[in-house]
C-alpha cells in the first residue's frame, strides 16, 4: 500500500499539474472568445437595427413623394385641360370678332350694334388671354416642382442603395465573424474533449486497484449484491467498506480537479424487471432503486464528500444493461452506477 501511494504521488507530481495549467489556459482563453463573439453579435445588431430604421424612413419618403408626384401630374393634367378649352374659347372669339369686322366692313347701318358686338369679344379676348396666361405660369410652375420632386426621389433613392450595399457588407462581416469563431471555437472543443479524455485516464489509474468496481467508460458500476440486502436500502458493511474507498478516491481526487471544472458525481440506481409485490416498504421498482441511489449519496456526505458535489437519481428497471429475460441479465441489471460529469 505504501509503494502504491508511492507511484500515486510520483505519477502527480510528473503529469498533473501540467495539466491543470494547460485546462486552465484553454478554459480562459474559451471565456476570452465567447465574450468577444457575444460582444461583436451586439455591436453589429445596433449596427444592423439602426440600418434597417434608416431604410425604414428612406421607403416611407419615397411612397409620400411618389404619391405627391402623382398628385402633380393630375393637377397639371387639370391644368393643361383647361388650358385647351381656353385656347379653344379664345379661337372662337377670334373667328367670332373676323366675322363681325366682315359685317362691319360690308353694312353702314349695323355698325353700332357690331362696334358693341367688337368691344364685348375683344374684352372676353382679353380675359381669356389672361386666364390662359396664368394657367400657363401654373403649368410652368407644375413641371418644377414635379422636376424638383424627382431630383429628390432620385437622391433617396441613391442613399437607399448604399444603405442596402452596406447593409450587404455588415451581412458579410457577421457571416465572416461567425465562421471565424465557429473555427476557432470547435478547435478549442477538440482541445478540451483532448483533456477531457486524459482526465477521465486518470480517474482511472485512481480507480484501478479497487475492488468490485467495473469502469464502463466514464462510468463506475457496483452491483447491488456488493452494496446492498435484497430489496433494502441500507448499505451493508462490506458494501460500506467499498463506498469508504470510494469516497477517499474522491476526496483526493477533489484536490487535484481544478476549481474551473463545475464537476458533479451522478449517482445511478437500477434495479431488474421483477415487480415488487407492493406489501413491503417500496412499492416499485423506481421508489427502491431511488431510495438506493439517495443511500448511497448520503453514506458518501458522512464519509466527507461535498454535498454540492453529489446528484442522486433512480431509473427502476427502465435503463437494462441487457434486455434479455434471464437470471443472469437481472443480475447484471441490478446495479448502481456513478458517473463523474460536469454540472
Amino acid at each position: 500500500m505504501a509503494l502504491a501511494r508511492g507511484r500515486r504521488s510520483q505519477r502527480s507530481i510528473d503529469y498533473w499539474p501540467g495539466f491543470v495549467d494547460a485546462l486552465s489556459t484553454l478554459l480562459l482563453a474559451i471565456m476570452f472568445l465567447l465574450s468577444v463573439f457575444v460582444l461583436a453579435q451586439f455591436l453589429l445588431s445596433r449596427e444592423i437595427s439602426g440600418k434597417d430604421e434608416v431604410l425604414t424612413r428612406l421607403n416611407s419618403q419615397i411612397n409620400e413623394l411618389t404619391q405627391l408626384l402623382a398628385l402633380e401630374r393630375t393637377n397639371t393634367q387639370d391644368v393643361q385641360d383647361q388650358l385647351a378649352n381656353l385656347q379653344a374659347s379664345l379661337s372662337e372669339a377670334e373667328s367670332e370678332k373676323s366675322r363681325l369686322e366682315q359685317l362691319l366692313s360690308r353694312g353702314a347701318g349695323a355698325s353700332d350694334e357690331a362696334s358693341q358686338r367688337i368691344g364685348s369679344l375683344t374684352g372676353e379676348l382679353d380675359s381669356e388671354r389672361q386666364i390662359s396666361q396664368r394657367a400657363l405660369s401654373q403649368v410652368e410652375l407644375l413641371n418644377q416642382q414635379i422636376a424638383a420632386l424627382r431630383k429628390q426621389i432620385g437622391a433617396l433613392e441613391s442613399a437607399l442603395e448604399v444603405s442596402e450595399e452596406r447593409d450587404r457588407e455588415s451581412n458579410t462581416k457577421i457571416a465572416d465573424l461567425g465562421r471565424r469563431l465557429n473555427v476557432a471555437l470547435a478547435q478549442r472543443v477538440q482541445e478540451l474533449n483532448r483533456y477531457r479524455s486524459d482526465f477521465f485516464g486518470r480517474l482511472r489509474e485512481i480507480l484501478s486497484d479497487r475492488e468490485n468496481i467495473r469502469i464502463v467508460g466514464d462510468r463506475f458500476v457496483f452491483q447491488s449484491e456488493v452494496l446492498f440486502p435484497v430489496g433494502s436500502e441500507q448499505i451493508n458493511e462490506a458494501g460500506q467498506q467499498e463506498m469508504k474507498k470510494l469516497a477517499a478516491a474522491i476526496i483526493e481526487l477533489q484536490r487535484e480537479i481544478p476549481p474551473e471544472i463545475n464537476w458533479v458525481l451522478r449517482v445511478d440506481g437500477h434495479t431488474d424487471n421483477r415487480p415488487l409485490s407492493g406489501s413491503g416498504r417500496y412499492r416499485d421498482n423506481w421508489e427502491l432503486s431511488s431510495a438506493r441511489a439517495t443511500s448511497v449519496v448520503k453514506f458518501l456526505i458522512a464519509n466527507g464528500v461535498p454535498a454540492n458535489r453529489l446528484v442522486a437519481a433512480g431509473f427502476g428497471e427502465h435503463q437494462p444493461l441487457d434486455a434479455t429475460d434471464t437470471d443472469e441479465a437481472r443480475n447484471k441489471n441490478r446495479r448502481i452506477e456513478l458517473k463523474l460529469t460536469e454540472r
